[in-house]
């Protein structure tokens, strides 16, 4: 290194130099997750969607949902006009697919951080304070895990009033236990390591361990669960709409299953009535799964996760 690069990264501030460093960190990561085929296709999958989500005001408009001025007659079939047919009330189904992702992509968003910021609270607090507080809360995991997620989601979301911050809850605070347990045993992990104790003997308290050491140390865990919850509280969203949980006011993939059940599409043979949104489910699902086990076993190559 000659003298003037010398000084220069002398002079560098430690703000200049966390950002490099995380420039640098996120380069190696996009290059290492980009050996990963199913990780990729998993990526331009959740691109394709989020921007169909983003465009859908522009491509379909909003009065896509009306009923009143439904361009089509009652369960079309798929033609030159409907691409996708209409649903049971005229309905244009390929503008209420594209439509109904917007809600879906938002709602299982939404539950998902919700969701890991539940457990990552509790695994992080579980593991620094320990003692009679960890194992309070490791019981009440054991029994939110021991209980059926979808029958706990169901029950909140019939006491609730039906709307979309009701089912973001419900799933929320039902799948959290999963999270918290695996982000306890890294924050026991990282708590056992010597510059932890250093840490302590230079009078770092509870807050300044947990945030500036456990927590940049569990992130990447925590990055890679957000990513695989997604994909389940997508389908548990779908789930309690066909359920007739959901908000009747908005379009959902699970929204639009509900109708084509109501519509008697299964028994009719309507089948363009129930392929698309089953099928955008099943897609967005798959895409968040395959994204998030290329993530984990970046973050954490001892997985072994195929490519």
């Amino acid at each position: 290194m000659t003298t003037e690069a010398t000084s220069q990264a002398a002079a560098a501030s430690p703000r200049t130099l966390a950002r490099q460093r995380r420039r640098h960190s996120a380069a190696r990561f996009w290059k290492q997750y980009r050996t990963h085929r199913a990780g990729v296709f998993g990526l331009a999958a959740l691109v394709l969607f989020g921007l169909i989500a983003l465009t859908a005001p522009l491509t379909v408009g909003s009065d896509v949902q009306s009923v009143t001025n439904a361009p089509g007659d009652p369960l079309e079939s798929p033609s030159t006009a409907f691409p996708l047919g209409t649903d049971q009330f005229g309905r244009n189904l390929l503008g209420l697919v594209v439509w109904g992702a917007r809600v879906s992509l938002l709602v299982g968003l939404l539950a998902a951080v919700l969701s890991v910021a539940i457990g990552a609270l509790i695994g992080i607090t579980a593991g620094h304070f320990r003692g009679w507080y960890a194992t309070v809360l490791m019981r009440i995991t054991d029994w939110f895990l021991v209980m059926p997620t979808l029958v706990l989601a169901i029950a909140l979301a019939t006491v609730m009033t039906r709307s979309l911050g009701t089912i973001i809850l419900a799933i929320g605070v039902t799948t959290w236990p999963t999270t918290a347990r695996l982000v306890r045993a890294q924050t026991l992990a990282v708590e056992s390591r010597p510059y932890i104790e250093r840490a302590k003997a230079l009078g770092g308290g509870h807050w300044h361990i947990m945030t500036r050491h456990v927590l940049p140390n569990v992130m990447p865990l925590v990055l890679a669960q957000t990513t695989l919850i997604i994909s389940s509280a997508i389908l548990a969203e779908a789930t309690l709409a066909f359920l007739g949980l959901g908000d009747p006011t908005v379009v959902s993939w699970g929204g639009l299953l509900q109708d084509a059940r109501e519509a008697g599409a299964v028994s009719a043979g309507k089948w363009w009535y129930l392929v698309p949104p089953g099928v955008a489910i099943a897609v967005v699902a798959l895409a968040f799964t395959l994204c998030g086990r290329a993530v984990e076993s970046v973050l954490n190559p001892k997985l072994g996760v195929a490519r």
